[in-house]
């Protein structure tokens, strides 16, 4: 696949960023796939995965569908979808802001927590795993974590301030 690139660019460099989006891409991927495995394991069949990992961001909290945009989590119409689809199968309530009217406040109900803690769970065991077979250590995955929120800050750097 030819890639074009801006005058200047770092051949080298461009190919690793170019490889890291990919991976970004596809660590999401597999991360969906990972927690349906898990459901399925578990027998839960009526929630899919980015359900299952919008209840456990939202945790303890309660929310509106703006703070879940606004904080980055999701896209517009995908997280009313299934916010909507959630409170219908029972994992959420829902109820009007006394203040604006326009707006829904969301909480996890208690079969919501059931959901959000198969896979707190799960990545729990994701943890002891990786930092037990040596995948992964503190060090390691600080210094990910660190690289990914510069990254973060530069795209947003770049909605905000260029286009």
């Amino acid at each position: 696949m030819h890639t074009p690139l801006g005058k200047g660019a770092d051949h080298g460099f461009m190919a690793s960023y170019l490889e890291a989006l990919a991976l970004v891409e596809r660590l999401h991927r597999l991360l969906l796939d990972v927690i349906k495995d898990e459901f399925e394991r578990v027998g839960v069949l009526e929630i899919n995965a980015v359900q299952a990992l919008l209840l456990f961001n939202i945790g303890d909290n309660e929310v509106t569908a703006g703070e879940l945009k606004s904080r980055g989590y999701y896209q517009g119409s995908n997280v009313s979808y299934n916010l909507k689809k959630l409170v219908e199968m029972g994992f959420m309530h829902h109820q009007r802001c006394e203040i604006d009217r326009r707006s829904v406040r969301v909480r996890l109900t208690a079969r919501g927590r059931e959901i959000r803690d198969v896979v707190a769970d799960l990545f729990a065991r994701h943890a002891e795993g990786l930092e037990a077979k040596g995948v992964l250590g503190t060090t390691g995955v600080d210094e990910i974590t660190e690289s990914l929120r510069r990254m973060e800050r530069y795209w947003t750097d770049q909605i905000r301030y260029i286009y």
